[in-house]
């Protein structure tokens, strides 16, 4: 009888390389020039979160993490890997999470103000939304194949984790912290048993983030 020790990573992913590429190629070329408007939003989300509006700027993550998380999890990812569709949900359950917040106002931090955690989320924010879509042209991949925020997982996952260390505090910062944390886990392994050089970016970016969670945390407590 088998046991769990006797599983590897790779028996969890139950596609290859090419099929997972192809699959970010799929929603490039399905939803292309959508791409200019997320990036767009990306950027206004920064913007905004640094001029501290911060509710408008959460309306914007909730509807590309909706979007995501419906055309790209649940239409798609899903085909591939049975657990998609539930990955799709919790995406759904984060913008539900970011437009509540929104509403309330709940777990806001006060105006931003120059730290080494709003640096922080600053330059993640930045790999998110120029750095990784960069990373698959740079290595010998197609530009269909680049990750786009608001388009695909990756990105949109690590620019918002950006955006939550220059926007939130507290436990609302750990708790609307969760899922994009998880998530850049889950796909950093995947993309590290697929061979993809994207992985170690998405370690690099988790392990940084966490820093400036708890630095953040640090900072709050201290004021």
């Amino acid at each position: 009888m088998n046991t769990w020790s006797s599983y590897t990573l790779q028996d969890f992913i139950p596609f290859t390389a090419d099929i997972y590429f192809r699959l970010l190629e799929r929603m490039s070329e399905t939803f292309w020039p959508l791409h200019l408007m997320t990036l767009a939003l990306g950027v206004a989300a920064v913007w905004l979160a640094l001029k501290n509006r911060t509710r408008l700027a959460s309306v914007l993550m909730a509807a590309v993490w909706g979007f995501v998380g419906f055309a790209f999890f649940i239409q798609r990812y899903a085909e591939l890997n049975w657990a998609g569709g539930y990955i799709g949900y919790c995406f759904l359950a984060q913008a539900t999470l970011l437009l509540l917040i929104a509403l309330t106002g709940v777990g806001f931090g006060s105006r931003p103000r120059k730290s080494p955690a709003t640096d922080i989320g600053v330059a993640i924010a930045l790999v998110g939304l120029i750095g990784l879509p960069l990373v698959t042209p740079f290595t010998g991949g197609s530009w269909f194949r680049a990750e786009v925020f608001g388009i695909h997982a990756d990105p949109t996952a690590i620019t918002t984790l950006g955006l939550l260390l220059i926007m939130f505090r507290g436990w609302g910062l750990w708790l609307i912290a969760i899922i994009p944390a998880l998530w850049l886990l889950i796909s950093g392994l995947t993309l590290w048993v697929l061979g993809a050089p994207s992985a170690i970016v998405l370690f690099i970016v988790l392990a940084i983030g966490l820093i400036g969670l708890v630095w953040k945390s640090v900072e709050y407590r201290s004021v």
